[in-house]
């Protein structure tokens, strides 16, 4: 049986999905419509998977599921697009880590997928304006994903919509949800394509470690 070493990600991840504004699935409830399908996206700003390194790689998901996932209502199904920038020690690193085999919290998140369809390794943009005014990512003919800030008639200039320590938080408990909503959303594989705008969006930095 392999050892699994010591390991830390930290970074950026955000997601745009099909319910409605803000996402009931942040909250712990039902999403709209009792299904929610949409793309997630890691970055890794810095990570370390024993000796490998993992720094400016990035992930992503496209996902669907129907009724409340945190209430073990629903299993999701996915695929998931690495990096191809990522050698083979640093690919076989995140599959073992984002497949629940490392520990930590992706282990507890890998357990509410029911359906993995597939990983494909793809040339991956990914950009979070510093004041996380804006963020996107795109895969070349498969996945565009924009989003802005959410801001209103009280929303004070350069002030973001934030909610503290959610209790449906994507990546683990403990951090700040940005909210936006979406600017443009197109995916296309594993039988995942979706498209739609206006739609709820939010970012939330990541910070795990395992495999404790």
């Amino acid at each position: 049986m392999n050892v699994v070493p010591q390991w830390r990600l930290a970074g950026d991840w955000f997601d745009i999905c099909s319910c409605d504004i803000p996402c009931p699935c942040e909250f712990a409830q039902r999403p709209t419509g009792n299904h929610c399908q949409g793309v997630l996206a890691w970055h890794m700003r810095e990570g370390q998977y024993g000796g490998v390194k993992l720094d400016d790689l990035t992930l992503v998901a496209l996902g669907e599921f129907e009724g409340n996932l945190w209430a073990g209502e629903a299993k999701a199904v996915m695929g998931m697009y690495l990096d191809e920038k990522a050698d083979e020690q640093q690919r076989e690193a995140l599959q073992v880590i984002f497949g629940g085999h490392a520990g930590g919290w992706p282990a507890g998140f890998a357990a509410n997928i029911g359906e993995m369809r597939g990983i494909e390794f793809v040339p991956i943009t990914f950009e979070v304006a510093g004041d996380l005014a804006t963020w996107r990512v795109e895969i070349p003919g498969l996945v565009v994903g924009r989003a802005e800030a959410l801001s209103g008639p009280t929303t004070l200039p350069g002030k973001r919509v934030q909610t503290i320590n959610p209790p449906g938080s994507e990546v683990g408990p403990g951090q700040v949800a940005t909210w936006g909503r979406s600017v443009e959303v197109s995916t296309r594989g594993f039988g995942l394509d979706w498209t739609g705008t206006a739609r709820s969006s939010k970012h939330i930095p990541f910070d795990w470690t395992g495999p404790n």
